[in-house]
């Protein structure tokens, strides 16, 4: 793994080399031990091998510095970037969790053992989000969010993001099920984008973590703003 904890390699020449250790691995008898049959050898036959023909045919066009030209640097990395989301759907998909692939296998791909130690699953959020409006920009209201009473805007542990619940109503609502627009940020601020008619009305929301499975903590509180 790399330095951020990545099997994939970040050095061009490293991934190739560790590609081509992983395709030179799977010969047809690996693949079908593994259970990589079916569609799935239909995928990896038409949809990888492809890309990584011209992953290999992009990088010896390029390696050579004295013969590295703009056109051919592009060429290579558009095969690297198209590559690189089929080598680790190969390795997530059908290689890392596979139960018919050893770790001898993994090494001779190049690729990390299975894991041995076992992980603590999530659990539901618990913390509550507190929010601000930003009102700056006509038709756009911005909602920073964080953990309540928090100093900082860093996530809880295991938590991918917000949900935000939220609806343009005459009166205030008296319980979220009335916030029937539903949208999820990552990271703060999140921006919510109305039209010129909603302009003046008051816009109503509320925050809940939710973790990497999908469980959600408590409601914040609802909050209101004029949509400028």
């Amino acid at each position: 793994m790399n330095s951020n904890g990545d099997w994939l390699p970040r050095n061009h020449e490293g991934l190739c080399n560790q590609a081509n250790d992983t395709v030179d691995y799977l010969t047809a008898d690996v693949l079908n031990r593994i259970g990589i049959t079916g569609s799935s050898l239909n995928w990896y036959n038409t949809d990888f091998i492809p890309k990584h023909d011209a992953l290999n045919l992009a990088f010896d066009n390029w390696k050579n510095p004295a013969e590295r030209t703009k056109v051919i640097t592009a060429a290579f990395i558009t095969a690297e970037n198209e590559f690189k989301p089929l080598y680790r759907k190969l390795y997530i998909g059908f290689l890392k969790g596979n139960p018919l692939v050893t770790d001898e296998d993994l090494v001779a791909m190049g690729l990390p053992k299975h894991s041995t130690g076992a992980k603590t699953p999530p659990t539901p959020p618990t913390d509550v989000v507190e929010a601000t409006t930003d009102t700056s920009k006509p038709g756009i209201v911005g909602i920073n969010f964080r953990t309540k009473n928090a100093k900082g805007t860093a996530k809880p542990k295991h938590v991918r993001g917000a949900e935000i619940v939220s609806a343009v109503l005459d009166t205030p609502p008296t319980d979220w099920a009335q916030l029937t627009h539903s949208s999820f940020d990552t990271k703060t601020p999140a921006q919510l984008v109305f039209t010129g008619e909603q302009r003046g009305k008051t816009l109503y929301f509320a925050l809940r973590w939710e973790n990497n499975v999908g469980e959600k903590g408590p409601w914040s509180e609802i909050y209101s703003a004029i949509i400028p």
